[in-house]
C-alpha cells in the first residue's frame, strides 16, 4: 500500500509547536443547539482567534517547515479570504512580504483585514479559480513561490492538529468537515482514522460548488464553469488534484447542502449557541439539518470561521 502524502509524526508535532494563539479551542457539547438537530453534536470552535478561522493553523505550520527552503523567495498566494488572512498574519510574524490574489468580487471584509496585516493584494478574476491562475502566472514569470491551500503538505497537517486536539474528547459515530480545497478534511481525516477508525469522516459542500464531491465521487478530477453560492470558503471550481489524491482512503463520503441550509445553519447556531459564523464555517450543522441518517448519531464538527461583515450578519442572523 503507498504511504500517504500527510505524515501522522507531522500532525501530531503541529499539535505543540503552531502558535498557541491558534491552538487550545473550546470544543464541547452545546446542549441546546444537540436538542435542536435531534444529534449528540460536539463543537469544536475554530473563530477565537485573531484572523477568526481555522486557517493560521496550517499557514504556520507551513511557515515553520519551510522557513529555510524559501528564505530567499517572494511568497504567493490565492485566496476567498481566510487563507489569505492566515498567510498575511504568519508572513507579518516572520517579517516576510507577501503577495495575495483574491478574486474581484472577494468578501471585502476579508481584503481590508490582508491589507491590514501588510500584505499586497491583488484582486484580479471573477472568482477564486480565476485569481488563483493570475497567482500562478505570476509566480511562473518572477520565481516566486506559490504556497497552495490543499496542496502543500505541511498547511494540511496543521490543519490536522484539529483532530489531535477533538480525538480526546472521544470517538464520533462521525465528524463533518467543510470541504473546499480540502486541506482541512485531509489533515483531520488522516489523524481521525489513525485513532478512531470507525469514525466516519464526512465532507461537506455545496450543492452549487459541487466539483470537489464530484471529483471524489468519481475519483478523478472534475471542473465546474461556476462555483456560485454564499459560503466562498467551500467555492471550488477547480479542485486540486492532490488534495483529492489525499482524501482517498481516509474520507467515507461527501454530502451536498444548500445555500438555504446554511443560513438555516448560520441562525440556529447563533440562536442556541451564540455563535457567529459565516457559511463555509457551518457546512456540518446545515448537513444534519438536511440528512435524517445524521439524526440521533455522536457527531462533531468545526466551526471553522466567523468573517462575515455587518450587512450579511443584519442579512443571515437576524
Amino acid at each position: 500500500m503507498t504511504a500517504h502524502r500527510l505524515s501522522l509524526d507531522n500532525i501530531e508535532r503541529s499539535a505543540h509547536v503552531i502558535d498557541s494563539v491558534f491552538t487550545g479551542t473550546p470544543q464541547y457539547n452545546c446542549e441546546p443547539l444537540s436538542q435542536a438537530l435531534g444529534a449528540d453534536m460536539v463543537l469544536k470552535v475554530e473563530t477565537l482567534n485573531p484572523i477568526r478561522s481555522f486557517k493560521g493553523r496550517g499557514a504556520d505550520f507551513f511557515m515553520s517547515e519551510t522557513r529555510e527552503a524559501f528564505r530567499n523567495k517572494n511568497l504567493v498566494c490565492a485566496t476567498a479570504g481566510n487563507f489569505g488572512q492566515a498567510m498575511a498574519y504568519v508572513c507579518r510574524s516572520n517579517n516576510r512580504p507577501l503577495i495575495i490574489y483574491s478574486a474581484t468580487n472577494a468578501n471585502q471584509l476579508k481584503i481590508e483585514r490582508m491589507r491590514s496585516m501588510g500584505a499586497e493584494v491583488r484582486q484580479m478574476g471573477g472568482n477564486f479559480d480565476a485569481a488563483k491562475e493570475h497567482a500562478k502566472a505570476f509566480c511562473a514569470e518572477t520565481g516566486a513561490h506559490f504556497v497552495e491551500d490543499g496542496r502543500d503538505i505541511a498547511i494540511s497537517e496543521g490543519a490536522g492538529s484539529i483532530a489531535v486536539e477533538l480525538m480526546t474528547s472521544g470517538s464520533f459515530d462521525a465528524v463533518l468537515i467543510p470541504l473546499g480545497n480540502g486541506a482541512l478534511i485531509t489533515g483531520m481525516g488522516r489523524w481521525i482514522k489513525h485513532v478512531s477508525p470507525q469514525t466516519q469522516v464526512i465532507g461537506v459542500s455545496s450543492t452549487t460548488a459541487d466539483a470537489m464531491h464530484a471529483s471524489f465521487k468519481s475519483g478523478s478530477i472534475v471542473e465546474r464553469e461556476s462555483a456560485n453560492t454564499i459560503a466562498d470558503g467551500i467555492a471550488v471550481r477547480t479542485p486540486v488534484p492532490e488534495a483529492v489524491t489525499d482524501m482517498m482512503g481516509i474520507v467515507d463520503d461527501v454530502l451536498l447542502v444548500t445555500d438555504e441550509a446554511l443560513k438555516r445553519a448560520m441562525k440556529i447556531v447563533f440562536d442556541k449557541a451564540g455563535l457567529v459564523t459565516e457559511p463555509a464555517g457551518i457546512a456540518g450543522i446545515a448537513a444534519v439539518l438536511e440528512y435524517q441518517a445524521l439524526r440521533g448519531k455522536k457527531l462533531a464538527t468545526v466551526l471553522c470561521g466567523s468573517n462575515i461583515t455587518t450587512e450579511q450578519v443584519e442579512m443571515w442572523l437576524r
